[in-house]
């Protein structure tokens, strides 16, 4: 059959990632991804420098979603389907452009791990994110913003004079433009990726990005790829060097061997083709392979200890097989960024598809020889020569105009061109999808000033970057101009200044709560406990005596900014203050997990710790528990000596 692309609906049981948290993300990073400067000695000196290249300090100008929950219901789902003889693949527009399944349809197998459930959960750079199939992670190190957010998708001209699905986006943490071509060639047992970030900006910009595949996992599926070393990263923060398959005496390249979730960045041989491929125990597999500015090859294990088992149980469903990563990305590690010269490009081109290796060699105690054996089946299935061909053939159709809209993602990046008049050939950002969060933004751009909210409600996402910044800074100075023109300059480590702004704004502001959190955010950040305790106290009260409830907006501020106080309360040793504001949340927010561990947390610090025990003896699930997180042991370990019970065990390390 010629290859067809149709549009589909994909139902499965998800839980809704719920509304933004309307809270701007002040806060440092909580990245567990980490490498101290002191623990950087001994490394190769591009890696060196590379794993220190503008880290990221915050999300802004992207909102945190933290507002789901566990409870699943059958939802509908927007998909693209791109089918011929060999292969289907199943795209969610709607959720980054995720590749949720790919079918090879000759043996009914799917290549990827298609997750049967889409369950949110906080390992996202902005929180909600999901396991399974393949994603395109743009940003900086962690899954992308992106990851539950819709972009855009329409039909453009195939090489082979068929069609391709063009996705594209602007990426909001850097600033940048980038799309991803899915072209299935009518006769080919390879979806060839076309990926292009461009830089239209003056200035050099930190690029990070690795494409994640989800394969299904067993005891004897193995990851081979063309390095005889590897990086190793746990969640113990070093990056250690280490022989590859076998390290501590355990070959890591078969996932369940390991006890602790753990990263393998392989270390290919410059000159060496870029591949990686996940076989189970009869050869049969998924392989992907790229061109060569594709450098970085590795592998993410859950392992097989009781913490990555619960975390499996947790992203998918109890008794349907669990999951590795196998992936791709332009550094070495995930640890780096690479910088992009203003004007300039990255472009590259990846293959996904079936491979048959002879089992006994894939699985047998000779590395060398099963690495060969692999790439050999690889270069007959799919020569590196086509790979560069495809790539050359992509390239000369990555500036063609889309046609037929598919989906459409958000207006940010109709915003960015239109305040830059940027030319970007083949990644169309129309005024037509400028909606009510870029409105005004609008009239900033064009009238100079910034209006003002209508009624009651919470301010509106704040734009960070330098232009913008400007553009606030010269506007008429209106409270709530000084509110944005604060996220800007703490934005770009401008404290002292930003709490000038707020302090400014919050002297004519008839909603003062929002300028309260921003101060107490900045108190506490510096140190100043009490400080902090006194601003979220007050703002906490504004807030309830404007809200409305059962609005969704206001809920979400409600919950987002009750947690944070709770958590300065406490910080201060204020717990009677502390209760207060877990009194004024509704009950509904009351009986969220995370509100119940805080409520645990609360009478630990009454003294009524047996009232916490029961809180745990009753049972709660922390829907948005971050990764990583070691909080509920932490508590648990302040209630008594008994063994954490093993609904609560998320650890991603060994105890020290």
């Amino acid at each position: 059959m010629a290859t067809t692309v149709r549009r589909a609906v994909l139902t499965l049981p998800a839980a809704a990632t719920g509304p933004q948290n309307p809270l701007p993300a002040l806060r440092p990073l909580d990245e567990t991804h980490v490498i101290h400067d002191r623990d950087r000695s001994g490394l190769p000196r591009d890696m060196a420098r590379q794993l220190g290249h503008a880290p990221l300090q915050t999300v802004l100008p992207v909102r945190l979603l933290d507002g789901y929950g566990r409870e699943r219901v059958a939802t509908d789902l927007d998909a693209i389907v791109i089918e011929n003889d060999h292969l289907r693949a199943t795209v969610l527009p709607g959720l980054g452009g995720r590749i949720h399944s790919l079918v090879h349809k000759p043996s009914g197998r799917d290549l990827v791990y298609a997750n049967p459930v889409l369950q949110p959960a906080d390992f996202a750079l902005n929180g909600a994110w999901f396991s399974g199939g393949i994603e395109w992670n743009i940003g900086a190190t962690g899954h992308t913003t992106l990851s539950c957010a819709p972009v855009h998708a329409a039909l453009v001209p195939a090489p082979d004079g068929g069609d391709m699905v063009r996705l594209w986006e602007w990426e909001r943490l850097r600033d940048l433009p980038f799309q991803v071509d899915l072209w299935l060639p009518a006769d080919s047992a390879f979806l060839h990726v076309g990926v292009r970030i461009r830089n239209p900006h003056e200035q050099p910009a930190p690029v990070y990005w690795w494409s994640n595949i989800a394969v299904p996992e067993d005891a004897r599926t193995r990851v081979v790829a063309p390095a005889d070393e590897a990086w190793h990263f746990g969640y113990e923060g070093t990056l250690t060097r280490v022989p590859v398959p076998a390290s501590g005496g355990t070959d890591r390249t078969y996932p369940l061997r390991s006890e602790y979730p753990a990263d393998y960045f392989y270390e290919v041989p410059d000159g060496a083709r870029r591949w990686i491929a996940s076989l189970d125990e009869h050869g049969h597999g998924l392989v992907q392979t790229s061109t060569d500015l594709l450098r970085g090859r590795k592998l993410f294990l859950w392992g097989s200890g009781s913490g990555g088992r619960r975390w499996q149980e947790w992203l998918t469903e109890p008794g349907t097989g669990g999951y590795a990563e196998i992936q791709a990305g332009l550094a070495r590690t995930q640890l780096e960024h690479v910088p992009l010269e203003p004007g300039a490009e990255f472009s590259w081109l990846e293959s996904y598809g079936p491979l048959a290796a002879d089992p006994a060699t894939v699985h047998g105690d000779d590395w060398a020889a099963a690495r060969a054996e692999t790439e050999r089946r690889l270069a007959a299935a799919l020569p590196r020569a086509d790979v560069d061909a495809a790539y050359t053939a992509w390239r000369a159709h990555a500036d063609t105009e889309p046609g037929e809209r598919l989906a459409t993602g958000s207006g940010w990046g109709a915003l960015e061109v239109r305040r830059g008049r940027y030319e970007l050939p083949g990644t169309p950002f129309t005024d037509d999808t400028l909606g009510e969060e870029q409105e005004p933004w609008l009239e900033l751009l064009d009238q100079g000033t910034f209006p003002g909210l209508a009624g009651a409600v919470p301010p509106g996402p704040t734009l960070v970057s330098w232009h913008w910044r400007d553009m606030l800074e010269t506007a008429p100075a209106e409270p709530l101009t000084e509110y944005h023109l604060g996220i800007a300059q703490w934005h770009a480590d401008d404290r002292a200044q930003a709490v000038r702004s707020w302090e400014r704004g919050l002297g004519r502001a008839a909603s003062r709560w929002p300028l309260l959190r921003c101060l107490a955010v900045a108190a506490r950040v510096s140190g100043q406990r009490e400080l902090a305790a006194e601003y979220y106290a007050e703002a906490f009260d504004g807030l309830c005596a404007e809200r409305a409830d059962g609005d969704e907006a206001w809920t979400a501020a409600t919950a987002a900014l009750g947690r944070e106080a709770i958590e300065a309360l406490l910080a201060a040793g204020r717990t009677e203050a502390a209760r207060t504001v877990w009194a004024g949340l509704a009950p509904e927010i009351q009986e969220r997990g995370r509100f119940r561990l805080l409520d645990a947390r609360l009478l630990i610090a009454e003294g009524r710790t047996g009232a916490a025990k029961a809180v745990f003896d009753a049972g709660f699930e922390v829907a948005d528990l971050r990764e990583g997180a070691e909080i509920l042991e932490e508590v648990w370990n302040r209630l008594t000596d008994e063994p954490l019970p093993d609904r609560y065990n998320y650890r991603m390390r060994p105890r020290v």
